[in-house]
């Protein structure tokens, strides 16, 4: 090869590296925007706007946020489990009971993004469901359970209210998808005086 040709390499190979860089900088940008005008809509809707979305195009918008102390978690849950949603945060399945609510509540997130912390969770951590109007309710970690989404899916019957975290398993796995999901059940914790209401049986599918 000729030094011309070298010297014409060398820029082509530099110009491509300097894409690559510059369209992962515009992937993190726009991740990082999207979750700034995820939080101001959060601010909105609990000052009272109904359906608050973070941008004009936007089919989803906030309606919960969930803190782990212990992992320093803190999330805002989005309206729908689409896949849209899912990129910009986790996402509350609808037909189930709204988090920080009475009865059985289904959040979903991708298990390398914003639900990668489900796996560090343990029995006995403690977490907190804000709702939409500003209301707190505390849940404790109970248990852990893998399960297929094509056969079993997901079935919750207790007649208590109950959170479940829903992410897909195993999380190091390299395909997207699979049948697998990893559920972490919280139950919330009972306000002296106050018991949890009891619910009707509930049964929902995983994602």
């Amino acid at each position: 090869m000729t030094s011309r040709g070298a010297c014409a390499l060398a820029v082509l190979l530099l110009a491509f590296g300097g894409w690559q860089v510059g369209e992962a900088a515009w992937i993190h940008a726009k991740a990082g925007l999207a979750q700034i005008l995820i939080k101001r809509a959060w601010t909105d809707t609990q000052n009272g706007a109904e359906r608050s979305k973070p941008w004009s195009w936007a089919d989803t918008w906030p309606v919960a946020q969930i803190t782990v102390p212990r992992l320093r978690v803190d999330q805002i849950v989005l309206a729908g489990a689409s896949g849209r949603t899912l990129a910009f945060g986790p996402g509350h399945m609808g037909g189930t009971a709204l988090p920080g609510g009475d009865g059985v509540s289904v959040i979903n997130g991708h298990r390398d993004t914003h639900f990668r912390f489900l796996q560090n969770l343990r029995s006995g951590d403690a977490m907190t469901v804000t709702d939409r109007t500003g209301a707190r309710r505390s849940f404790r970690v109970t248990k852990t359970q893998i399960v297929d989404s094509d056969s079993s899916g997901l079935r919750i019957e207790d007649d208590e209210s109950w959170l479940a975290l829903v992410t897909c398993y195993p999380f190091d796995a390299v395909d997207p998808g699979g049948p697998l999901r990893y559920v972490v059940y919280a139950e919330p914790e009972a306000t002296p005086g106050a018991p949890i209401p009891a619910r009707s049986p509930n049964r929902v599918r995983a994602l």
